[in-house]
C-alpha cells in the first residue's frame, strides 16, 4: 500500500538557499512516479531498481537547483533495504546527519514519515528540512510483469488521507 505522491509546481522556498541536498526515499515516490507516467516501475534488466521516470524527476529538480545557483546533491542510497526511508537504520542517518551539515536545506522526496525520519536525524544540525512532495492518498495498485522483466503498476484507486499540516 504505497502512498500516492505528487510533486510540487512551485519550489520557490529555496531560492533563499545556497545549498540543497536532496533526499529521496525510492519505494512510494518511484511508484507513484511510474503510475503518473504510465511507466514500468522496475526494469530489472535495464535500471535493475531504479525507476526510471522517478530518476528522470531527480535529475531535473537537481538541474532546477543549480540553474538558480544553488548548489546541490543528491543523497544516494545503493543498498536495498536503503530504499524505504522511513525504514533507515541508525547508522545510515548518522550518515546523513554528517552529510546535512554541509547544506543549508534538505528537501525530503517522500511522505511525512520519511520526512520525520530526516528531521530526527539532522536534529542537531542547522539545516531546514522541507517535504518535497505531496500525499494525496494510499494507491491500491494492481502489478503486471511484462517480458523481458518489466514490472508496471496498474492503479486501481487511491483512497485520501486527511493528514494534518506540520
Amino acid at each position: 500500500m504505497p502512498f500516492y505522491l505528487k510533486t510540487k509546481e512551485d519550489l520557490s522556498e529555496f531560492d533563499k538557499y545556497k545549498s540543497v541536498l536532496i533526499v529521496p526515499c525510492r519505494f512510494c515516490p518511484a511508484a507513484s512516479s511510474a503510475v503518473q507516467n504510465n511507466e514500468p516501475y522496475i526494469e530489472l534488466f535495464r535500471k535493475f531498481l531504479k525507476t526510471d521516470s522517478y530518476e528522470k524527476y531527480i535529475k531535473q529538480l537537481k538541474s532546477d537547483f543549480e540553474r538558480k545557483g544553488i548548489r546541490t546533491e543528491v543523497f544516494k542510497s545503493k543498498l536495498l533495504h536503503q530504499f524505504v526511508l522511513c525504514m533507515w537504520t541508525s547508522k545510515r542517518r548518522k550518515k546523513l546527519s554528517e552529510r546535512a551539515e554541509k547544506y543549508d536545506a534538505l528537501i525530503v522526496l517522500g511522505c511525512e514519515a520519511a520526512v520525520q525520519t530526516i528531521q530526527e536525524s539532522v536534529i542537531s544540525n542547522s539545516c531546514e528540512v522541507f517535504q518535497g512532495l505531496g500525499t494525496e492518498g494510499i494507491m491500491s495498485i494492481q502489478p503486471k510483469f511484462k517480458l523481458p522483466g518489466n514490472i508496471s503498476l496498474d492503479l486501481q484507486s487511491v483512497t485520501p488521507l486527511q493528514l494534518k499540516e506540520v
